[in-house]
């Protein structure tokens, strides 16, 4: 059994691996309790807390507690929540960054810090999203070391706010009066990864204390992280073939003809008719990130009857990334200077009409290189009371601050290419994602064989802030009913700008190489890329090659002297808006209790009414002239809801909600994210893509009707058996539509200057109309999404000896949807509709978890698996879907207890060494992306005063 589970590891760890299962299986004489006695403690005990939360709720709740500070076993915050059921979590870079509960993705997920709506934007690649812009939640700006509590809401009550069709989940950093008197806690580790070999630091120190008899209390933590990784694997970006939306030939996107050699069974027709990989490649990743989380709680409790807890919140993430690429952008190009160049020498068509195989001449290659700072700083400042006037009347209110701040000073790319390679090859029949890639007859590490082509300076940034104030009054009108109500006020700002090379006009710029650059020699600002055999990559494959140096090509040019290279709005117009949100609302809600003979009912019956105020500002054209254009709107929403919770024994109960919900307008994603309510069209060219991203300040808000109902069994101390039923009837839901045509034909109103100013000389002018992929918001009218949730937890304290230690955490989520989506339009033909799954819904996923405690020893396994997902509906190039395979994560937990303030930990992440595998098309399974990250070792020590 340890054989099988522990294959994949590297031999050098293998051991480590192995140590921690035993100490799962077989507990070592000197950690054993005496056998009749099972002493309860760490771990054990916090998800007994938890369910003592999950218990006592009306609403459907699932809680986690870390006993103290640095006993979150995971990297993260997202990495800790997928524990939960129902939680699944998406990565970037080895880290959980997003969450999606029973299928609803992170754009339906609001997060609250200490009672107030937050939102942490980061950035990512661009296979993971690329730059927050939008209302979901990065996980990955914060260290878990600084919180101590998870809280899932995932039904409806009148008294949380709206905003969430999925979950409201609350995090909780501690505070003074969570701790008894005087506190010290400091944790360091020591973390390695297979991959990159290196060891990095991740420190965390928390001091609390009480005051005056336990009236006034002071607490700061600090968590600190450096991490750095190595991320390689290949991609493609999509699959196309070189047919129109309507299935005619495009005669841009064609191959030229066929090689006079050529001996295939395929017609040229066939062949164009097949789908390609647009940019063959292999690619290597490096980041370096600091993580910096500070905390500061003061709770004055002058009276038993008045209690004001003042909490703040900062956190730093600091990273760059390194992004490396040898590609073969030519089969993504249009026109005479491309594809209609490029000549098939020899070809594969597998049943699913790919190209699998193929050998080319004409063919163009780059070396790509690019360079991004990235910091995130989030500050975030509540004020809480709560005051009780008698024993029936209580007040509690709650003001604060959010600031998120993301800025990307640097985002630099070089370069080189060369055009017309005989020879070139890809193979993808070996395996689907690591195919073999030759590049004919250059050598690929010579400086000879390469010309810089474009320079790219893009630094971009985006703010967000919330303000809020709440106040919330509770009368106990009997000791069966208490009514509550109050307003809350909320107000929202996002703002984000990006620049790019400009000379002052619409003009890409980005492919003019001024003289003295161009004569600069390739050797003098260049280097060896190598990947670092860590891929299991066919026999013959190219992992050599010679790359752009972006540190010398910045010193030898002037990169960042705006008065050298100058950038400016004018080329990214679309991406430079701002959208404001002003929130006003009230509930009333009533708390009941009420006896049925022996069994005892209770529950709350409530109603909450929101208007919202938005106001979007962005810019348009009118007459191919670019004008800042603010509209203004009004909506409101009227949200009934009902939680009740029949306690049918002491050990059972039956709950039941329903709950109209709604979330405002969120593209999702680098290319809409909350662009998509801005008043504003984003013309645009990254490579070969041709973009068109355009907003609508009109667009809906998602709205739903959700059902729940869970049947719970306590059946034991700190054990419990349930399901979950529930279903989300969506009636309100925004697609992003996308398409490709002739700018010319576009419906936005956008002259063809517009777009032949952003091809510049980058893409010819001659092609620069023809293939453009067009992005508009749409609403469209949902679908139903349910499914189910089993969960079982129980410690085996019923079994003797060491046995009686061993615990067990399995839980299981299956989701089905069917959303109704907008095809693609075809022009003379009506509107058509697919139905498919909700983007970002996996149909099954499970968390598990084994483990052994005593008051010496915590060792536990956990899995964690997740179906795959859609992410975009219709796909993109012709391919039906787009999404993201299946992953199986496994970790391990030991932690010993030296003495009474000592402990010693070692974990393991990532077991498995999961692929980020993401696909297009649902029958031919393409390669999009496939990327690893490595395995990560822990290895650290906690001492508590």
């Amino acid at each position: 059994m340890l054989r099988s589970i522990s294959i994949g590891l590297t031999d050098g760890m293998k051991w480590l691996y192995v140590a921690s299962l035993a100490a799962l299986f077989a507990a070592p004489a000197w950690a054993q309790e005496p056998q009749d006695e099972v002493i309860v403690t760490g771990f054990r005990q916090s998800l007994g807390a938890a369910l003592d939360v999950k218990r006592a709720a009306d609403g459907a709740v699932d809680a986690i507690f870390a006993e103290d500070i640095a006993d979150f076993p995971d990297l993260n915050l997202a990495e800790s929540i997928q524990r939960v059921p129902g939680v699944s979590i998406a990565r970037d870079a080895g880290e959980g960054r997003q969450i999606s509960v029973r299928g609803l993705g992170p754009q339906f997920t609001r997060v609250r810090i200490n009672g107030m709506e937050a939102m942490s934007a980061n950035g990512g690649t661009d296979a993971a999203g690329g730059t927050n812009r939008d209302r979901s939640f990065d996980f990955n700006t914060f260290a878990s070391e600084l919180f101590n509590s998870i809280t899932v809401r995932k039904t409806s009550a009148a008294e949380t706010e709206e905003g969430s069709l999925g979950a409201t989940v609350d995090l909780r950093s501690g505070r003074p009066f969570d701790y008894d008197g005087f506190t010290v806690v400091a944790s360091a580790q020591s973390a390695y990864n297979d991959i990159s070999e290196d060891f990095d630091p991740r420190a965390a120190f928390l001091i609390s204390d009480t005051f005056a008899d336990g009236k006034f209390g002071a607490l700061l933590s600090v968590a600190y992280t450096q991490r750095q990784l190595l991320d390689e694997g290949s991609s493609t970006v999509r699959w196309q073939n070189s047919l129109n939306t309507d299935g005619t030939p495009s005669a841009g996107a064609a191959f030229g003809p066929l090689d006079p050699g050529y001996t295939g069974p395929a017609t040229l027709t066939q062949l164009n008719a097949a789908f390609r990989p647009r940019i063959p490649r292999y690619d290597i990743y490096e980041h370096d990130q600091d993580r910096l989380g500070v905390t500061g709680s003061l709770q004055w409790r002058p009276a038993d009857n008045t209690s004001i807890s003042f909490d703040t919140m900062y956190a730093k993430f600091d990273a760059e990334r390194r992004e490396i690429f040898l590609e073969a952008p030519v089969f993504s190009t249009n026109g005479a200077a491309g594809i209609n160049n490029t000549n098939i020498r020899s070809a594969v068509i597998d049943n699913t009409n790919t190209i699998v195989s193929g050998l080319f001449d004409d063919v163009d290659i780059r070396s790509e290189a690019r360079f991004d700072e990235l910091s995130t700083k989030f500050t975030h400042i509540t004020l809480d009371g709560e005051h009780s006037f008698s024993g029936s009347l209580r007040l509690h209110g709650l003001v604060g601050h959010s600031d998120a701040q993301h800025d990307n000073p640097v985002q630099t790319t070089l370069l080189f290419d060369r055009a017309d390679v005989d020879g070139y090859s890809y193979d993808y029949r070996q395996d689907s994602r690591l195919p073999l890639l030759t590049y004919g007859n250059v050598d690929v590490t010579s400086p000879a064989t390469w010309t810089l082509s474009q320079i790219r300076l893009r630094p971009q940034s985006s703010s967000n802030t919330f303000d809020t104030a709440q106040l919330d009054v509770a009368w106990d009108v009997t000791d069966k009913i208490t009514l509550k109500a109050g307003p809350q006020y909320k107000k929202y700002e996002l703002e984000t700008a990006s620049l790019q090379r400009s000379n002052g006009s619409q003009t890409n710029q980005e492919a003019v190489i001024p003289a003295s650059v161009a004569a600069t020699p390739i050797a003098s600002y260049s280097t060896i890329a190598q990947m670092s055999g860590h891929l299991d990559q066919p026999a013959g494959s190219v992992t050599r090659w010679l790359m752009p140096n972006l540190d010398q090509a910045a010193s030898l040019f002037d990169l960042y002297n705006p008065s050298v290279w100058r950038v400016g709005i004018e080329t990214a117009l679309g991406s430079n808006y701002t959208i404001e949100e002003e929130d006003t609302g009230a509930y009333v809600q009533a708390d009941l209790r009420a006896d049925l003979g022996k069994m005892t009912l209770r529950g709350n019956l409530g109603v909450r009414y929101v208007e919202t105020k938005q106001t979007s500002s962005g810019y348009t054209f009118t007459a191919g002239v670019p004008l800042l254009t603010t509209v203004e709107r009004t909506y409101n929403d009227t949200l009934p809801s009902l939680n009740v919770a029949l306690e049918v024994t002491d050990s059972i109960i039956v709950r039941a909600a329903a709950a109209k919900v709604m979330a405002r307008p969120n593209g999702g994603g680098q290319t809409t994210g909350l662009g998509i309510l801005a008043p504003s069209a984003a013309v645009t060219i990254a490579g070969s893509n041709k973009t068109v991203t355009a907003g609508n300040p009109e667009i809906e808000p998602y709205r739903a009707n959700s059902y729940d109902l869970a049947f719970e069994w306590y059946f034991a101390e700190d054990s419990l058996l349930s399901v979950a039923l529930f279903l989300k009837q969506v009636e309100s839901f925004v697609q992003i539509q996308r398409y490709t045509d002739n700018f010319a034909n576009n419906t936005l109103g956008l002259p063809n200057s517009v777009a032949l100013a952003a091809c510049g000389t980058t893409v010819p002018q001659a092609t620069c109309l023809s293939d453009w992929q067009f992005s508009t918001p749409v609403n469209t009218d949902g679908g139903d999404v349910k499914g189910y949730e089993i969960s079982y937890q129980q410690p085996f304290s019923f079994l003797s000896g060491p046995f009686s230690h061993f615990g067990l955490i399995l839980n299981y989520t299956s989701v089905e949807s069917e959303i109704t989506y907008l095809s693609p339009p075809v022009v003379g033909l009506p509107q058509q509709t697919v139905k498919a799954d909700l983007t970002g819904l996996s149909k099954s996923a499970y968390n598990a978890t084994l483990y052994w405690e005593n008051e010496k020893l915590s060792a536990r396994v956990s899995a964690a698996y997740r179906d795959q997902y859609l992410t975009t509906v219709p796909g993109r190039n012709n391919n039906d879907v787009e999404g993201t395979a299946e992953t199986l994560s496994l970790d391990t937990s030991v932690r010993w207890s030296v003495t009474k303030g000592l402990d010693l930990t070692f974990e393991a992440l990532n077991l498995t060494d999961e692929f980020q595998d993401q696909w297009v098309d649902s029958n031919g399974d393409r390669l999009s992306y496939y990327h690893h990250q490595g395995r990560q070792y822990m290895l650290g020590a906690r001492y508590r005063f």
